[in-house]
């Protein structure tokens, strides 16, 4: 069996892996003409993680990464709200890491190539679309001038594009563009001496007038200790236009909906405004796809399932996909069955996670003080909301993302 893995950054790297470590033969093909450490920060959730692991990355994810403590919320006025334990400082039997978005697929290609030869990754290749009906998967390509290139023949293909999958687009032409939120985002990393424990995932505030994820994805960056420190700004921007998920941001676009957040931890303002570069884009997602699977090909990751990018769980979806994935073309003989078993699999599970992005974020213990408080300061916390309260919401989004305590123990 040969398997055409279209697109290299975390889905289809960590589908390299995965299918070299069970034996099955695959080629990378990437349209960028070099591989390089872009992108911010992601977090790697413990179902996620625990794959990682598995490919025995942990030492090198460790290096270059941040190992989460904790979460914390707090409101826009700095007042505290709840906070729990992460990855195995919360009993899970992995750690979960917080780390630069090129860091990991730095790691993910290392060990690729040094595993399966650096001949199996191949950049400046751009699938056009795929024949998928016949005996085989037949991949067309075009290089960074849009000349053609040689056409790939495989057992299938996979399509691990991302949001932008020309894949997607083929099997679905008429599905339109990504469906926009209503929330406007600001992100970038800034160089902090770390504060709270130094290993912190921190949210702050809501949509009005803004919401604030911090965390830690570097250790070290210079000689006085400072972190390389990730963060986003969510804003309620109804009637955005604009669809580009590279625009720079402007700070007189949204700081000052945090202009007075001066906290005892952390000045927001100063930190913000000591970011290297800012990027602007909109939160989209798209509704989910009846199906993935036609014939010889199917889709892996953002391809498969785009999602808001919250709870840190579009990249953790996507290698979930490559595990269930490699699991159905161990299983099945026949190529086109195992991609419609590993369809049935993570299809409905991915859907779930998609709606409930919408509806039940994991920044839901933010919303609930919100509409509690009528977004003014509180006296007691216990007066607002009860801990058990805090706990069912914070554990309510791990069991719909696939991340409780209970279901990893018992998912091998």
């Amino acid at each position: 069996m040969e398997v055409l893995i279209i697109g290299a950054g975390i889905g289809g790297l960590t589908l390299g892996l995965m299918l070299h470590r069970a034996g099955i033969a695959c080629h990378i093909f990437e349209a960028a003409p070099e591989l390089k450490a872009v992108g911010v920060g992601i977090n790697i959730l413990p179902h996620a993680s625990r794959e990682l692991c598995a490919l025995g990355l942990e030492d090198a994810l460790a290096k270059v990464a941040v190992t989460t403590r904790e979460y914390c919320f707090y409101n826009r006025f700095g007042q505290y709200i709840y906070s729990e334990p992460a990855g195995k400082f919360a009993g899970y039997d992995v750690p979960q890491f917080s780390i630069h978005r090129g860091d990991l697929q730095m790691v993910l290609l290392d060990a690729f190539v040094e595993r399966a030869g650096a001949d199996r990754v191949i950049t400046g290749w751009r699938c056009t679309r795929v024949e998928h009906d016949g005996p085989e998967a037949i991949a067309h390509f075009e290089d960074v001038g849009g000349r053609p290139l040689p056409s790939q023949r495989g057992s299938v293909a996979i399509s691990a594009e991302g949001i932008h999958s020309v894949l997607r687009k083929q099997l679905y032409p008429n599905e339109g563009p990504p469906k926009y939120s209503g929330i406007n985002m600001w992100r970038g990393v800034t160089r902090w001496k770390p504060f709270l424990s130094g290993a912190s995932m921190i949210r702050i505030g809501w949509h009005h007038p803004a919401k604030l994820l911090i965390y830690p994805i570097r250790n070290n960056v210079d000689a006085e200790g400072r972190q390389l420190v990730n963060w986003v700004c969510d804003i309620e921007t109804p009637q955005y236009q604009a669809r580009d998920w590279n625009r720079r941001g402007r700070l007189e676009d949204f700081l000052p909906a945090m202009a007075d957040w001066h906290f005892d931890w952390l000045d927001v303002p100063q930190f913000i405004s000591s970011s290297d570069t800012i990027l602007e884009y909109p939160m989209v997602d798209q509704d989910p796809l009846p199906r993935w699977s036609f014939g010889r090909l199917t889709l892996l990751g953002d391809a498969a399932h785009p999602m808001y990018p919250r709870g840190a769980n579009g990249a953790a979806q996507a290698i979930l996909d490559c595990r269930a994935l490699t699991d159905a073309l161990v299983a099945n003989a026949d190529p086109v069955s195992a991609l419609k078993a590993y369809e049935d699999r993570r299809l409905p599970a991915t859907s779930e996670v998609v709606l409930a992005n919408r509806k039940a974020p994991p920044d839901a213990i933010l919303h609930e003080v919100y509409r509690r408080t009528g977004d003014k300061p509180f006296k007691n916390i216990d007066d607002v909301i009860s801990r058990e309260e805090l706990i069912a919401l914070s554990e309510s989004y791990k069991r719909v993302a696939g991340y409780d305590k209970e279901r990893l123990k018992s998912r091998v």
